[in-house]
């Protein structure tokens, strides 16, 4: 059974989705966008609430909560959001990317699938005071500084670095949301 879970009474998570073997499925705007676009369907149609949010090359990260504090409903728009995605990832690597993606989400399958494109685990972590929230926040906004990959978090395009440093609250691809400490 897996030790990190979204209980009843904790309502904010920091969350990890990974891609099986640790692929870099997120090297093309596409692939990120299938991301966003699925956060944002939830966010407007399934109560979901991202807080702060960075796409790696082979994971992400993000902080989230739902918009009634509802456990149980979070637990199923992740489930949903984890089902809906790694089908259309699974479905554009197969159609743009080297055979070897496909290998290994079809090595990666269980007996309930075709095809694994995420690591089975979300890892929730449940958020209880403002500095666990804070230390969250900054790790997943240093997380393409720490690569190598940018020198400011704020220039990583995929992420809500950009919009808690207060430079751009407008243009982000995500809609962000506070928690309220």
């Amino acid at each position: 059974m897996e030790r990190y879970r979204i209980l009843e009474g904790v309502y904010i998570y920091f969350v990890t989705f990974a891609i099986v073997e640790w692929l870099p499925v997120f090297i093309e705007e596409s692939t990120c966008k299938i991301i966003t676009d699925s956060l944002n369907f939830c966010i407007q149609n399934k109560s979901l609430r991202v807080n702060a949010y960075v796409v790696m090359s082979n994971h992400l990260h993000a902080v989230v909560f739902d918009g009634d504090f509802d456990s149980e409903r979070l637990k199923h728009t992740l489930d949903d959001f984890r089902k809906f995605t790694g089908r259309q990832l699974a479905d554009y690597c197969d159609a743009h990317c080297s055979l070897v993606f496909g290998e290994a989400f079809r090595r990666a399958a269980g007996e309930d699938r075709q095809r694994r494109v995420w690591q089975p685990t979300q890892h929730p972590e449940g958020i209880v005071s403002e500095q666990f929230w804070q230390q969250k926040v900054n790790y997943i906004h240093e997380n393409p500084v720490r690569k190598g990959l940018v020198t400011r978090p704020e220039d990583w395009r995929f992420s809500s670095a950009k919009f808690w440093a207060n430079e751009d609250t407008k243009n982000t691809d995500i809609e962000i949301c506070g928690v309220g400490w």
